[in-house]
């Protein structure tokens, strides 16, 4: 969105609406469906495929995920990547880290069908929507972000074609998640006792809380509030090579072991900006480990941002 003029402005605006949607659980929307919302804005500026892809060209990738993944495969583990992102993004990104096509789960995006010519009337829909928005500050303006853009998105927008095409839009989080995880076990014969999964927000918590309940590992990295609520453990770290120990430990007895490992490193404490452990099973006060994947996940954006 930082392509756009005050596009960090607009997102901040959107994310908040879909922030709202969540708390209300408004039938038929899931946590990360604001990748579905911010595309009339995208299509209203003419961002294309190729911007996308080069967005994804040049990111930079957690550290420690290539040596992390390379010693995974080595171990013949077989890697997944199911994301809220779109396909033009997820498919160079995997490909960095050598995971395979088949095993991977995104947002598709028919950017042919998006290619519509507006109408005038359109374009001046999105003009002043882009306008009002700029004129709304998240959490003080609440109520005046969900009646406007309710009637935006549920009113105004379905009346367009533009407004068809992303109807068809389903951002893989939440639910979908979930649901692309299932279709894996399912394929490979696995049941979800066996698998570990990563997540670090809203739209991961169906996968990790459905994981932990069946007694596979739910981990949460560097994580918001919601994901650390439904894990079975917690890494806070600048690297997620940090995991290799715990992966280790995993297939040798599962989950005993990765208990046993993780709450003698969690006394231990970490370091820095690295290896804050916590076991989460059973555990009902999280502020102070909110509060440690915070800092740490604040301190990794910024340094994202500059390396970006």
């Amino acid at each position: 969105m930082k392509l756009l003029p005050n596009g960090d402005k607009i997102f901040e605006v959107i994310s908040r609406y879909e922030d709202l949607l969540t708390l209300e659980d408004r039938n038929g929307h899931e946590p990360g469906d604001a990748l579905a919302l911010i595309l009339p804005f995208l299509v209203l500026h003419n961002i294309s495929e190729n911007d996308i892809a080069s967005l994804a060209t040049k990111a930079s990738l957690t550290d420690g995920a290539e040596r992390l993944i390379a010693w995974l495969q080595s171990k013949v583990w077989r890697i997944f990547c199911i994301t809220t992102t779109y396909e033009q993004y997820a498919i160079h990104i995997t490909h960095k880290l050598a995971i395979y096509a088949h095993n991977l789960a995104y947002t598709p995006l028919p950017w042919d069908k998006l290619q519509l010519t507006l109408s005038d009337e359109d374009l001046a829909l999105l003009k002043q929507t882009e306008e009002d928005m700029l004129t709304m500050q998240p959490v003080t303006d609440d109520d005046r972000i969900k009646q406007n853009l309710d009637y935006f998105f549920r009113e105004k927008l379905p009346t367009t074609n533009l407004g068809e095409v992303i109807r068809e839009v389903k951002p893989v989080g939440g639910q979908r998640k979930l649901d692309a995880l299932i279709r894996f076990a399912d394929k490979y014969g696995q049941p979800l006792t066996n698998w570990v999964v990563v997540g670090d927000s809203i739209t991961d918590f169906r996968m990790l809380q459905a994981v932990d309940s069946a007694g596979g590992l739910a981990i949460a990295f560097n994580a918001t509030e919601p994901a650390l609520h439904y894990s079975t453990m917690s890494l806070a770290s600048k690297s997620i090579s940090n995991l290799t120990g715990v992966l280790e430990a995993w297939g040798k007895s599962q989950r005993r072991k990765v208990e046993e490992l993780v709450k003698e490193r969690e006394k231990d404490g970490g370091s820095d900006d690295r290896g804050y452990f916590h076991w989460l099973s059973g555990r009902k006060d999280i502020d102070e480990i909110v509060e440690v994947h915070k800092s740490i996940r604040l301190l990794v954006r910024e340094e994202t941002q500059k390396s970006g």
